[in-house]
């Protein structure tokens, strides 16, 4: 399903970050199976958020990984916990997330998606 045209106006609201997995824990108040993630954006400071990765992901593996997220969403609550960015992945044909992340792990933390 295709979304709505937008203008690259549109498009340049959206700020989308690469960061650092630095904790990663079980949210065992989801409703879904989810990880509650801490992420360092360099800069921009530590983020937390609620990732329903659990499919393809162990929580070791996860560990120190660099991951894209969008940054600039208003917190959202979910159970008791407050996620305050959207880490990025598609869905594959199993219904799994798949995380997005740099091709080259040089990537400073906090630098933007432009």
């Amino acid at each position: 399903m295709n979304k709505p045209e937008i203008a690259f106006d549109d498009f340049n609201k959206v700020d989308i970050r690469i960061g650092t997995i630095i904790e990663v824990s079980d949210f065992l108040k989801a409703k879904k199976p989810a990880y509650q993630l801490t992420i360092d954006f360099g800069d921009l400071g530590i983020k937390k958020s609620s990732a329903q990765i659990t499919q393809l992901y162990a929580k070791d593996y996860l560990l120190h990984k660099q991951i894209l997220a969008i940054v600039n969403f208003k917190d959202k609550q979910i159970a008791n916990f407050i996620s305050e960015c959207l880490v990025l992945g598609v869905e594959n044909e199993n219904k799994e997330i798949v995380l997005l992340k740099a091709s080259k792990p040089a990537v400073k933390n906090g630098e933007q998606v432009s």
